[in-house]
């Protein structure tokens, strides 16, 4: 199952976002333990909706610095994916959402950090998106990940995959 790319006029019936894969220095990446969350599919790469006319690149360090309290000054690009990566929400979120969007598209970003573990700060800005994290090889991380997200993170694992060194 490959991540579907958007064509342009269906763009519009999916909720922007920005999606984060953070590479330490030995090449593992960073996960984080959904706040509060339950079940065997907690673990995700930070990311989050954007803000009305935002640029995608800007709204991941916004995104980042928000779930993580890492700020732009302790990452470097490594680089993106161009294209917007999608998934549908399935029934029971759908009726859940405030608004009516069939799913998410992400632009997602790669990031080498260079800081230290203790630099982080989940409590950095309310309200709290994850409780903990780890460092992951960034092949198993779309096993961890709930279904109805795994082939966009198997696509972006697989683009990203020559930061994992």
């Amino acid at each position: 199952m490959s991540a579907p790319v958007l064509p342009a006029d269906e763009l519009a019936y999916y909720r922007p976002n920005a999606g984060i894969v953070l590479f330490n220095r030995d090449g593992l990446c960073w996960i984080g333990r959904r706040y509060r969350e339950t079940g065997p599919w907690v673990w995700q790469f930070p990311q989050g909706g954007m803000d009305a006319g935002e640029d995608p690149a800007e709204a991941a360090l916004r995104e980042l610095y928000e779930e993580t309290g890492i700020p732009a000054e302790q990452v470097d690009l490594l680089g993106s994916i161009e294209d917007w990566l999608a998934y549908d929400f399935p029934p029971e979120v759908l009726a859940l959402r405030k608004k009516n969007w069939k799913g998410q598209r992400q632009r997602w970003f790669a990031y080498r950090f260079l800081g230290t573990d203790s630099d982080f700060d989940l409590t950095a800005v309310p309200p709290q998106e994850f409780e903990a994290f780890r460092w992951e090889e960034l092949g198993r991380v779309p096993e961890m990940i709930i279904p109805w997200k795994r082939a966009v993170y198997q696509e972006v694992a697989r683009q990203f995959a020559k930061f994992a060194v």
